[in-house]
């Protein structure tokens, strides 16, 4: 968190007044970094505080230093579903790929987090729909473990760039997540979409040995008549 009482402070809980006067008695306050090697737009940001993240661009703030972390402003407000903050980042020109250290993007993030109308805004402007982190996992691979099934179906209906069984570095894919997760409407989704229900991972295991039984039989019947269930 930011330091108690420090500029810092006040951006991430819009202190906005305070922070301008600040700005007006040292404009150099606006590139400077913490201990966390963050600029006041990055605390703005995950704050969700569009009138400073403006006021901060306004005055020639970067829209996409990194932090100690390599996280971006960008990465931070999409991972605190901040919305009006990452459609002004966006419409600045911020990066929609820039991933963190461990290889998390925005997209990603807001995937895992079930922020739908982000992941919307991210996937307009050109947003790697497959970016992947360090572990292989894409946004669908988040999605489908969490079981947040609006974000798979949107990431599913996004069109045809989407890898629907890409691997992550275990080998599995988001099918077997969300079978080893008993994401039961998810896999349903993923399978009618045509993911492979056979893909092995390294384990030489499939999404079906992941499965419950239970999760098995609805699959199994599911492939044979899709258009019964």
């Amino acid at each position: 968190m930011a330091q108690q009482g420090s500029i810092y402070d006040l951006a991430y809980h819009g202190k906005t007044s305070d922070v301008k006067i600040l700005l007006n008695l040292t404009e150099s306050l606006k590139t400077q970094t913490d201990t966390n090697g963050r600029m006041l737009i990055h605390w703005a940001a995950l704050g969700g505080h569009d009138d400073l993240v403006r006021h901060l661009l306004s005055l020639g703030s970067p829209v996409d230093p990194t932090d100690d972390t390599n996280m971006t402003p960008l990465i931070l407000a999409a991972s605190a579903g901040r919305e009006k903050v990452v459609k002004t980042l966006i419409t600045e020109g911020a990066n929609v790929n820039a991933k963190t250290e461990d290889g998390h993007s925005s997209l990603q993030y807001a995937a895992s987090k079930n922020w739908k109308s982000i992941c919307v805004a991210l996937l307009e402007k050109y947003a790697d729909i497959n970016i992947a982190d360090k572990r292989g996992a894409t946004p669908l691979h988040r999605a489908a473990s969490k079981g947040n099934i609006a974000i798979v179906k949107l990431l599913l209906e996004h069109g045809k760039d989407l890898k629907i069984d890409q691997q992550d570095i275990y080998g599995n894919s988001a099918l077997h997540l969300a079978c080893e997760e008993d994401r039961r409407e998810v896999a349903q989704l993923l399978v009618s979409y045509g993911a492979d229900l056979y893909l092995t991972n390294k384990e030489r295991k499939t999404p079906l040995d992941l499965a419950a039984p239970g999760l098995v039989r609805m699959l199994k019947e599911f492939k044979e008549n899709p258009t019964t269930s």
